[in-house]
């Protein structure tokens, strides 16, 4: 079996999501049901987000997100957009792909 360990900070970041989550669905009086219906999952899988349980899908968490209102990066669409260019700008710069050198062993005695 695979497990996958996630540092404290990855949990409690993928936890903070959640509760936000919850709450703001909660605070529109929206039930599961009708989110999980709207995002295009199981009303299980929405409450597995809401625990924060991280082997979620990170796409299925944002959607859930901004159907409830939750911002994320604290930012608007035109604010996210300008962002996107922008890195995608510095990626243009920046190599394809990284390759490591690898080293030759001089294992002759």
């Amino acid at each position: 079996m695979n497990s996958k360990t996630y540092s404290q900070h990855s949990k409690s970041a993928i936890t903070l999501l959640g509760n936000l989550i919850r709450a703001a669905r909660k605070e529109q009086k929206l039930t599961t049901t009708e989110v999980a219906e709207r995002a295009g999952i199981s009303r299980n899988f929405l409450q597995r987000i809401e625990k924060g349980d991280p082997k979620s899908n990170i796409g299925a968490f944002f959607e859930v997100a901004t159907i409830v209102g939750v911002k994320l990066f604290d930012a608007d669409e035109a604010s996210l957009s300008k962002h996107i260019r922008q890195v995608e700008d510095k990626l243009t710069l920046l190599p394809k792909s990284i390759r490591k050198k690898q080293r030759k062993v001089d294992d002759d005695f």
